[in-house]
């Protein structure tokens, strides 16, 4: 027997009224000049989260990254690497050193040390020929989720318009804006990206851009499940490997 078309489609407008009025009465008031707020620890007691710092941080190298490690002493040694998806470079003599999540002067630091068994003189001296890809995610109630690499300098909203846009379903007052902050540590903080009201953020190379449907509360079962699914670009260091979160 066939289904009924109209019991169906009164079971989707039952469905979309239900989830209407859900919507309704976990709305908060639009947020105030500040569209951009931090939000308590507390808030998300399963998922932990550092308080929000705007600073930007000293630059870490990245896959993809193309660079020189140079050996004044001994300039046969000399070379232009590319930093590889598993954030490792390979040098001569001494064979992989992880490259990745490490700053200019921490790498020459750690270059030095391993030719130190080797070279009489282990200066090492590490320059950024060419900054690799820089790639966002969008996630939740967008059209088309996924990892987007960023054309230019572009802001969260932009980010969202790139995924498709917002789906009927989506709560775009209060999107989640996940930021890897200084040491590695995970930041979250809540983002209006209603268009011409809502803040214009600046994103920054593994931000994060989660829509939820209703509430930020989703927020934690969106970082649970995705913590084996991270991009290698979206991982951070702990204990000084490379490696996801």
């Amino acid at each position: 027997m066939g289904i009924d078309r109209r019991l169906l489609l009164l079971g989707l407008v039952g469905a979309g009224v239900s989830g209407c009025a859900a919507g309704g009465s976990l709305a908060q008031a639009p947020l105030g000049g500040d569209r951009v707020r931090s939000l308590p620890a507390e808030a998300f007691p399963n998922v932990a989260f550092a308080a929000w710092d705007d600073r930007e941080p000293e630059y870490l190298l990245y896959p993809g990254d193309e660079i020189e490690v140079a050996t004044p002493t001994a300039n046969d040694l000399t070379r232009t690497h590319r930093v590889g998806p598993d954030g490792r470079i390979s040098l001569p003599l001494v064979g992989q050193l992880m490259a990745a999540d490490r700053s200019i002067s921490e790498l020459e630091a750690d270059a030095s040390a391993a030719y130190a068994s080797q070279l009489r003189r282990p200066i090492v001296e590490v320059t950024l020929r060419q900054a690799g890809p820089i790639r966002v995610w969008v996630d939740g109630e967008v059209r088309t989720p996924g990892v987007y690499e960023m054309q230019g300098d572009i802001d969260a909203y932009q980010a969202v318009i790139q995924a498709g846009g917002f789906l009927p379903t989506a709560r775009s007052t209060e999107a989640a804006l996940i930021r890897r902050g200084p040491g590695g540590v995970r930041m979250m903080r809540a983002v209006d990206l209603r268009p011409r009201r809502g803040e214009v953020v600046a994103l920054r190379r593994g931000d994060i851009i989660f829509v939820p449907r209703t509430t930020l509360g989703e927020v934690a079962n969106f970082v649970t499940q995705i913590r084996n699914a991270l991009p290698i670009g979206f991982s951070y260091a702990i204990n000084g490997q490379y490696q996801q979160f």
